[in-house]
Protein backbone atom coordinates (compact mmCIF):
# COMPACT_ATOMS: atom_id res chain seq x y z
CA UNK A 1 0.00 0.00 0.00
CA UNK A 2 1.20 3.55 -0.63
CA UNK A 3 0.63 5.97 1.10
CA UNK A 4 0.71 9.78 -0.57
CA UNK A 5 -0.92 13.77 -0.13
CA UNK A 6 -4.22 14.70 -2.09
CA UNK A 7 -4.73 18.54 -2.24
CA UNK A 8 -8.65 18.74 -0.82
CA UNK A 9 -8.48 22.65 -1.47
CA UNK A 10 -6.71 25.05 -3.65
CA UNK A 11 -3.65 26.75 -3.32
CA UNK A 12 -3.97 30.47 -1.38
CA UNK A 13 -0.99 32.27 -2.49
CA UNK A 14 -0.38 36.16 -1.70
CA UNK A 15 2.14 38.98 -3.78
CA UNK A 16 4.53 38.47 -1.10
CA UNK A 17 4.94 34.63 -1.39
CA UNK A 18 2.75 33.47 1.02
CA UNK A 19 1.38 30.02 0.34
CA UNK A 20 -1.01 27.20 1.70
CA UNK A 21 -2.56 24.12 0.90
CA UNK A 22 -4.97 21.74 2.51
CA UNK A 23 -3.92 17.83 1.79
CA UNK A 24 -5.31 14.43 2.26
CA UNK A 25 -3.08 12.12 3.77
CA UNK A 26 -4.11 8.70 1.45
CA UNK A 27 -3.40 4.97 1.68
CA UNK A 28 -4.01 4.24 -2.28
CA UNK A 29 -7.29 6.12 -2.41
CA UNK A 30 -8.71 5.65 0.89
CA UNK A 31 -8.31 9.16 2.85
CA UNK A 32 -6.91 8.26 6.21
CA UNK A 33 -6.24 11.51 7.71
CA UNK A 34 -5.34 15.29 6.65
CA UNK A 35 -2.54 18.43 6.91
CA UNK A 36 -2.31 21.94 6.24
CA UNK A 37 1.11 22.89 4.96
CA UNK A 38 1.72 26.70 4.54
CA UNK A 39 4.89 28.95 4.10
CA UNK A 40 2.72 32.57 5.51
CA UNK A 41 5.00 32.42 8.81
CA UNK A 42 6.73 36.12 10.24
CA UNK A 43 9.67 34.85 8.89
CA UNK A 44 8.99 34.69 5.44
CA UNK A 45 8.61 32.35 2.23
CA UNK A 46 11.94 30.51 2.86
CA UNK A 47 9.92 29.14 6.66
CA UNK A 48 7.01 26.78 6.42
CA UNK A 49 4.51 25.07 8.34
CA UNK A 50 3.12 21.69 8.65
CA UNK A 51 -0.46 22.41 10.64
CA UNK A 52 -3.38 20.31 12.06
CA UNK A 53 -1.51 17.29 11.39
CA UNK A 54 -4.41 14.13 11.77
CA UNK A 55 -5.08 10.62 11.19
CA UNK A 56 -7.92 8.89 11.75
CA UNK A 57 -8.06 6.46 14.73
CA UNK A 58 -8.13 3.28 12.92
CA UNK A 59 -4.96 3.66 10.56
CA UNK A 60 -2.75 5.33 13.35
CA UNK A 61 0.34 3.56 14.75
CA UNK A 62 1.22 2.71 11.07
CA UNK A 63 3.55 5.38 10.27
CA UNK A 64 0.71 7.08 8.23
CA UNK A 65 1.71 9.84 10.06
CA UNK A 66 5.36 10.33 9.60
CA UNK A 67 4.47 9.71 5.69
CA UNK A 68 2.51 12.71 5.37
CA UNK A 69 4.69 14.82 7.59
CA UNK A 70 7.55 13.84 4.73
CA UNK A 71 5.80 14.38 1.71
CA UNK A 72 4.50 17.83 3.44
CA UNK A 73 8.09 18.84 3.97
CA UNK A 74 8.72 17.95 0.17
CA UNK A 75 6.11 20.55 -0.91
CA UNK A 76 7.15 22.60 0.96
CA UNK A 77 10.81 22.18 -0.29
CA UNK A 78 9.38 22.57 -3.79
CA UNK A 79 7.77 26.13 -2.47
CA UNK A 80 11.17 26.85 -1.95
CA UNK A 81 11.33 26.49 2.05
CA UNK A 82 14.59 26.10 4.34
CA UNK A 83 13.26 25.73 7.43
CA UNK A 84 10.10 23.89 8.61
CA UNK A 85 8.11 24.66 12.18
CA UNK A 86 5.87 22.66 13.31
CA UNK A 87 3.96 22.74 16.77
CA UNK A 88 2.75 19.29 18.72
CA UNK A 89 0.02 19.23 21.61
CA UNK A 90 2.02 18.24 24.32
CA UNK A 91 -0.82 15.47 25.18
CA UNK A 92 -0.07 13.41 22.15
CA UNK A 93 3.11 10.99 23.08
CA UNK A 94 2.61 10.01 19.34
CA UNK A 95 3.11 13.26 17.89
CA UNK A 96 6.17 14.04 19.94
CA UNK A 97 8.12 10.89 19.26
CA UNK A 98 7.28 11.53 15.76
CA UNK A 99 9.06 15.09 15.33
CA UNK A 100 11.89 14.06 17.47
CA UNK A 101 12.36 10.86 15.05
CA UNK A 102 12.08 13.07 12.31
CA UNK A 103 15.09 15.48 13.48
CA UNK A 104 12.91 18.56 14.50
CA UNK A 105 14.60 19.99 17.36
CA UNK A 106 12.78 22.02 20.28
CA UNK A 107 12.80 25.43 20.16
CA UNK A 108 10.28 26.69 22.06
CA UNK A 109 6.53 25.35 24.25
CA UNK A 110 3.69 27.11 25.08
CA UNK A 111 2.43 26.66 28.78
CA UNK A 112 -0.94 27.54 30.85
CA UNK A 113 -2.13 27.19 34.85
CA UNK A 114 -5.55 26.84 35.71
CA UNK A 115 -5.71 29.74 38.37
CA UNK A 116 -7.14 29.32 41.94
CA UNK A 117 -10.14 31.39 43.29
CA UNK A 118 -8.55 33.26 45.52
CA UNK A 119 -5.47 35.47 44.41
CA UNK A 120 -2.10 34.98 45.52
CA UNK A 121 -0.37 36.55 48.12
CA UNK A 122 2.88 38.46 47.55
CA UNK A 123 5.93 38.31 50.29
CA UNK A 124 6.48 41.06 52.58
CA UNK A 125 8.10 44.30 51.20
CA UNK A 126 6.60 43.30 47.95
CA UNK A 127 4.15 44.97 46.23
CA UNK A 128 2.70 45.69 42.50
CA UNK A 129 2.19 48.75 41.43
CA UNK A 130 0.54 50.83 37.63
CA UNK A 131 3.78 51.01 35.17
CA UNK A 132 4.19 55.31 34.97
CA UNK A 133 4.03 56.89 31.49
CA UNK A 134 8.04 57.72 32.24
CA UNK A 135 8.92 53.95 32.73
CA UNK A 136 6.44 53.39 30.06
CA UNK A 137 8.74 55.22 27.35
CA UNK A 138 12.08 53.94 28.53
CA UNK A 139 10.19 49.96 28.23
CA UNK A 140 9.02 50.43 24.89
CA UNK A 141 12.50 51.04 23.55
CA UNK A 142 13.65 48.13 25.39
CA UNK A 143 10.56 45.28 24.95
CA UNK A 144 11.04 46.38 20.25
CA UNK A 145 14.72 45.77 20.89
CA UNK A 146 14.59 42.68 22.69
CA UNK A 147 11.71 41.32 20.57
CA UNK A 148 13.21 41.78 17.35
CA UNK A 149 16.56 40.23 18.75
CA UNK A 150 14.37 37.38 20.00
CA UNK A 151 12.98 36.83 16.46
CA UNK A 152 16.79 37.35 14.88
CA UNK A 153 17.63 34.78 16.72
CA UNK A 154 14.99 32.09 15.79
CA UNK A 155 16.64 33.35 11.98
CA UNK A 156 14.67 36.07 11.01
CA UNK A 157 16.50 39.04 8.98
CA UNK A 158 17.92 42.38 10.98
CA UNK A 159 15.53 44.48 9.41
CA UNK A 160 12.40 42.04 8.91
CA UNK A 161 13.00 41.40 12.26
CA UNK A 162 12.49 45.22 13.62
CA UNK A 163 10.11 45.93 11.74
CA UNK A 164 8.02 42.89 12.74
CA UNK A 165 8.43 44.36 16.78
CA UNK A 166 7.48 48.12 15.84
CA UNK A 167 4.42 46.37 14.06
CA UNK A 168 3.54 43.95 16.89
CA UNK A 169 3.91 46.43 19.61
CA UNK A 170 1.95 48.92 17.98
CA UNK A 171 -0.91 46.36 17.48
CA UNK A 172 -0.92 44.99 21.26
CA UNK A 173 -0.78 48.45 22.76
CA UNK A 174 -2.08 51.23 19.82
CA UNK A 175 -2.79 53.26 23.17
CA UNK A 176 0.32 52.39 25.24
CA UNK A 177 -0.84 52.53 28.69
CA UNK A 178 -4.44 52.91 28.15
CA UNK A 179 -5.30 50.52 26.18
CA UNK A 180 -7.92 48.23 26.87
CA UNK A 181 -7.33 45.17 28.61
CA UNK A 182 -3.66 45.23 28.83
CA UNK A 183 -1.65 45.83 32.19
CA UNK A 184 1.96 46.74 32.38
CA UNK A 185 2.66 46.38 36.32
CA UNK A 186 6.43 47.33 38.21
CA UNK A 187 7.40 45.24 41.30
CA UNK A 188 9.11 47.22 44.02
CA UNK A 189 10.85 45.46 47.05
CA UNK A 190 10.82 47.75 49.83
CA UNK A 191 9.89 50.74 47.78
CA UNK A 192 12.56 49.62 45.10
CA UNK A 193 11.23 49.12 41.44
CA UNK A 194 12.73 45.69 40.58
CA UNK A 195 10.76 43.99 37.68
CA UNK A 196 8.06 44.41 35.70
CA UNK A 197 5.27 42.48 34.08
CA UNK A 198 2.62 42.94 30.92
CA UNK A 199 -0.15 40.45 30.57
CA UNK A 200 -3.44 41.15 28.46
CA UNK A 201 -6.83 39.26 27.49
CA UNK A 202 -5.75 36.12 24.90
CA UNK A 203 -7.86 33.32 23.68
CA UNK A 204 -9.69 31.83 26.56
CA UNK A 205 -7.76 33.43 29.10
CA UNK A 206 -5.01 35.90 29.76
CA UNK A 207 -1.65 35.95 28.53
CA UNK A 208 1.87 37.21 29.88
CA UNK A 209 3.65 39.03 26.66
CA UNK A 210 6.70 40.37 28.34
CA UNK A 211 7.91 39.62 32.07
CA UNK A 212 11.47 40.87 33.22
CA UNK A 213 13.34 41.06 36.40
CA UNK A 214 15.64 43.71 36.53
CA UNK A 215 19.52 43.27 36.04
CA UNK A 216 21.11 43.36 39.74
CA UNK A 217 17.76 42.25 41.46
CA UNK A 218 17.57 38.48 40.04
CA UNK A 219 18.49 35.21 41.87
CA UNK A 220 16.27 36.88 44.89
CA UNK A 221 12.73 35.02 44.16
CA UNK A 222 11.41 38.47 42.57
CA UNK A 223 10.30 36.07 39.14
CA UNK A 224 8.65 33.97 40.90
CA UNK A 225 6.67 37.48 42.84
CA UNK A 226 6.63 38.94 39.08
CA UNK A 227 4.38 35.67 37.94
CA UNK A 228 1.78 35.72 41.11
CA UNK A 229 1.74 39.57 40.45
CA UNK A 230 0.21 38.30 36.63
CA UNK A 231 -2.39 36.01 38.43
CA UNK A 232 -3.47 38.58 40.56
CA UNK A 233 -4.26 40.62 37.99
CA UNK A 234 -5.93 37.67 35.58
CA UNK A 235 -7.96 36.89 38.34
CA UNK A 236 -9.25 40.54 38.61
CA UNK A 237 -9.77 40.67 34.95
CA UNK A 238 -12.10 37.65 35.39
CA UNK A 239 -9.78 35.21 33.70
CA UNK A 240 -9.39 31.66 35.12
CA UNK A 241 -6.73 30.68 32.94
CA UNK A 242 -2.87 32.13 32.34
CA UNK A 243 -0.84 31.32 29.79
CA UNK A 244 2.98 32.18 28.51
CA UNK A 245 5.63 30.95 25.81
CA UNK A 246 9.32 29.99 27.21
CA UNK A 247 12.13 29.44 25.05
CA UNK A 248 14.55 26.03 24.78
CA UNK A 249 17.25 26.80 26.95
CA UNK A 250 15.60 29.02 28.92
CA UNK A 251 15.86 26.55 31.73
CA UNK A 252 15.77 28.72 34.65
CA UNK A 253 12.44 30.32 33.60
CA UNK A 254 11.32 26.74 32.77
CA UNK A 255 11.76 25.64 36.39
CA UNK A 256 10.55 28.57 38.12
CA UNK A 257 6.72 28.09 35.49
CA UNK A 258 6.90 23.99 36.73
CA UNK A 259 6.85 24.90 39.98
CA UNK A 260 4.37 27.44 39.55
CA UNK A 261 2.03 24.64 38.47
CA UNK A 262 2.23 25.58 34.75
CA UNK A 263 1.39 22.76 32.28
CA UNK A 264 3.08 22.10 28.97
CA UNK A 265 0.54 22.69 26.34
CA UNK A 266 2.21 22.52 22.99
CA UNK A 267 5.82 22.35 22.23
CA UNK A 268 7.58 23.55 19.09
CA UNK A 269 9.86 22.30 16.67
CA UNK A 270 11.98 23.67 14.03
CA UNK A 271 14.23 22.12 10.97
CA UNK A 272 16.57 22.91 7.94
CA UNK A 273 15.35 21.82 5.10
CA UNK A 274 18.23 20.21 3.43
Amino acid sequence: MTTTLRPSGPLQQSSGGARSRPYEIRVNSRRVGSLLVACDTPFGPTVGEIRDLVVDEPDRRRGRATVGALAAEEVLRGWGCRRVRVSVPAASAGGLRMAQALGYAEYSRYMAKDLPAQPPGLRAGVLGRPMTQAEYEVWLVGAIEGYAEDWISRGMPREAARAKSVADHESALPRGLATEGATLSVLEADGVPVGHVWSAPRDEGAYVFDVAVAEGHRGRGYGRDLMLLAERTALAGGHRVLGLQVFAGNTPALRLYESLHYRTTHVNYAKDLL
